[in-house]
């Protein structure tokens, strides 16, 4: 699969008039007997609010949701609490959908994962979004001091162990919903089968079409997409390549990157990866230019597209945010 490379300022190449035009439609995982959740056609994937005072990060929270985004993703690192961090959000909108991009399964046993998701949908039905994965050897081992063997068949235990966990609290009216973070196939396959679906991050459109045939018409899938809006190409590959650079040297990331086409010497320095790949991982130019990276995802199948605004610093990115806001909903 070759990687999409992008000319400068336009964030790859436009979606060909044979493709579907960008519209909503129906999720297609609509069908599915499980928990409706409408999380809109595109959302906002921050980690910038670890950077913050919570009283910063309600205040983004209340903004975000008047500019019109349904769902707000947040990740797990080393920082607060997600779930903690949901919690504050959702009590601090009045129709936002939190969901976690992801939460780590090596940080809690099931049954407390299980805890943490029927508390936050009792208490607000239909707003939260449980996103698991396994995160990546050197969270897992080096930083939590956990054995990260066989992360495919440890996630597939995990999700029986919920299931069967006791929980005795009042919990939500319907099953809360939760999906994974999937790359390869048989993750991908293990969220379809198992989950909503699934939450793909740092990918690029080929990618999105490629989950799509292997997951089915019915899974949710929300790709994660990284952008910088910023037109000239020295500036925002920058800043898209400190973006990258942590990643380039996690396991899993790089062997996606492989099946994409990507090679060794793309990040044969990490901290220096090569313009291809920013280009094709990265979405930067104007708000057309990303717009179209977002339609590229939707028509090679995504339900939903997770935009993270990159930046130079770590200031949440509310002014990107209003401007995206403009193109994308």
């Amino acid at each position: 699969m070759t990687p999409a490379t992008a000319p400068s300022g336009s964030c790859g190449s436009a979606p060909s008039a044979e493709r579907r035009a960008w519209r909503p439609v129906a999720p297609r995982w609509a069908t599915v007997p499980r928990m409706a959740l409408d999380i809109g056609r595109v959302g906002i994937w921050t980690g910038t609010f670890d950077a913050h005072p919570s009283a910063r990060v309600k205040v983004a929270g209340e903004e975000l949701e008047s500019l019109g985004f349904k769902t707000l993703w947040i990740p797990e690192a080393v920082g607060r609490d997600p779930f903690v961090t949901a919690a504050l959000l959702l009590g601090a909108t009045g129709n936002l959908i939190v969901a976690t991009g992801i939460a780590n399964v090596y940080a809690r046993d099931p049954m407390t994962m299980k805890a943490c998701q029927r508390t936050l949908a009792e208490a607000f039905p239909g707003r939260f979004l449980l996103g698991l994965g396994v995160s990546s050897p050197a969270l897992v081992q080096k930083v939590r001091h956990h054995d990260y063997d066989k992360p495919l068949s440890y996630m597939d235990n995990y999700l029986t162990a919920m299931d069967e966990a006791m929980f005795s609290a009042v919990g939500p009216k319907d099953e809360p919903p939760r999906l994974l973070a999937a790359l390869g196939p048989k993750m991908l396959e293990l969220a379809a089968r198992r989950t909503l679906g699934a939450h793909p991050y740092l990918t690029t459109p080929e990618h999105t079409r490629h989950a799509r045939e292997v997951m089915g018409p019915d899974a949710l899938l929300a790709p994660e997409q990284m952008v910088v809006l910023e037109t000239d190409p020295a500036k925002a590959r920058a800043v898209g390549r400190a973006g990258v650079a942590s990643y380039l040297r996690a396991p899993g990331y790089l062997a996606n990157l492989k099946r994409m086409g990507f090679a060794d010497d793309d990040w044969a320095n990490p901290r220096e990866a090569t313009d291809r790949l920013v280009d094709g991982i990265v979405a930067w130019g104007d708000l057309d230019a990303v717009a179209a990276r977002v339609r590229a995802h939707l028509d090679a199948g995504a339900d939903h597209v997770c935009v993270q605004v990159l930046r130079p610093d770590r200031e949440i990115p509310s002014p990107e945010w209003r401007e995206l806001a403009t193109a994308l909903l």
